[in-house]
């Protein structure tokens, strides 16, 4: 098979509008700015789009010095130094919780949180990734264009890409072909496709208004669940086994070099997912 990187996309904040990139720095806890910041409720738990779609409509933009820009047409706009310039009261160490992982984070200060509370309607906090980012489970989402194709076939209307929030979308591949892959190289880099994604309502959100639209679920209910998973998948959870530091660009030749199926032959382990990664 031919294949070819077709997009790339980061997601600056967690469950926020996605960045697309012509180029991006990879690392071994996936793309560089990838889910780097996240709002916490009054108890340190993480907010996405699944409670909250509004945060849709949010824009960030990182700074090459660790700065970030969020604009929101209802809550403003919020101007967040580097780390090094936050004020002391900004560098309070939390614990968040993503789904059952505790992640460490420093909290961005009073200024942030009031920003957060007039975004969500609620008392919360912005925090910023320590060491690990804040995805659901994976660093990495890759999802098949031409699985999307086969997927909108059975819709009233097709829905874009954007409604599943991948990092890495690949074109070249015939229709769910990333069921059967394990390992693909870009470059430099090798990525193992670990565990396919379960989804969820986010799906259904349109990701430019933040409101909802034509639903998949349904034709996946159909056509994708998986019962040993108890949910419906599209795309797969991906982590870096090599070439931390390399860029990967729109365009980039993508190579399978291990398979599903021979690794499953190999008594391999199995491909038990995890939550869509928002």
């Amino acid at each position: 098979m031919d294949a070819r990187l077709h997009t790339l996309h980061c997601y600056p904040v967690k469950s926020g509008r996605a960045i697309d990139l012509d180029t991006a720095h990879l690392g071994r806890h996936g793309l560089r700015h990838d889910r780097s910041w996240l709002f916490v409720d009054a108890a340190d738990r993480f907010v996405t789009q699944r409670s909250h779609p509004t945060l849709a409509r949010l824009d960030a933009t990182p700074g090459s010095d660790g700065s970030l820009r969020l604009m929101h047409p209802d809550a403003g706009v919020l101007d967040l130094p580097a780390p090094a310039a936050l004020p002391t009261e900004a560098a309070e160490q939390r614990r968040v919780r993503v789904w059952r992982r505790e992640v460490a984070a420093r909290d961005c200060g009073a200024q942030a949180a009031t920003f957060a509370e007039r975004l969500l309607g609620m008392p919360a906090r912005l925090v910023m990734a320590e060491d690990a980012t804040f995805p659901d489970g994976y660093p990495l989402l890759v999802c098949n264009l031409a699985s999307l194709a086969a997927l909108n076939e059975m819709l009233p209307s097709g829905i874009p890409m954007a409604r599943f929030r991948p990092n890495l979308v690949i074109d070249g591949w015939p229709p769910w072909a990333e069921d059967d892959i394990r390992e693909l190289r870009i470059g430099t880099a090798r990525l193992r496709l670990v565990k396919a994604c379960t989804r969820c309502v986010v799906t259904g959100i349109d990701q430019q208004s933040g409101q909802p639209d034509v639903d998949p679920m349904p034709a996946l209910r159909r056509s994708r669940f998986d019962p040993a998973l108890k949910g419906v998948t599209f795309g797969w959870n991906a982590e870096v086994i090599a070439g931390a530091g390399s860029v990967l660009r729109a365009g980039d030749a993508v190579e399978i070099v291990g398979r599903r199926q021979a690794a499953a032959a190999a008594g391999g382990a199995s491909s038990s997912g995890t939550r869509e990664v928002t």
